[in-house]
């Protein structure tokens, strides 16, 4: 990932109700949800401001949408949002890994599997 293309990202996450939907939506995985159900979880009164919210996500490169019947599905980039960590800790060792070990285990332990979860 480009500078630029990090600050686009970043400036997107800067307002709250878009940090949220991404949260969300990393939340619901590959799956995606509907704008409805996400206006739904963000207790969100009005689908002009979700389509807003989700529009400007989408063209930041955030979040992917896809079309299924009548609905819209919207799903986190992960390869995305991947790229933005990295950006951010490309150069934090500085030769010395032991700096960025906690970064790494705090993600490690984020990802682990639930307990009785199938392995994939």
């Amino acid at each position: 990932m480009h500078e630029k293309q990090a600050l686009v990202a970043f400036a997107a996450l800067s307002q709250e109700t878009r940090l949220r939907i991404i949260r969300l939506l990393v939340k619901a995985g590959p799956e995606g949800m509907s704008a409805g159900t996400i206006g739904e979880a963000m207790d969100s009164a009005s689908s002009s401001r979700m389509s807003f919210h989700l529009s400007h996500l989408e063209q930041a490169g955030l979040v992917e949408s896809r079309r299924e019947g009548r609905s819209i599905i919207y799903s986190a980039a992960l390869a995305t949002l991947s790229g933005l960590v990295e950006f951010l800790m490309r150069d934090c060792c500085q030769g010395h890994p032991e700096v960025c070990n906690p970064a790494v285990a705090a993600l490690s332990s984020c990802c682990e599997p639930k307990k009785g979860a199938p392995h994939v």
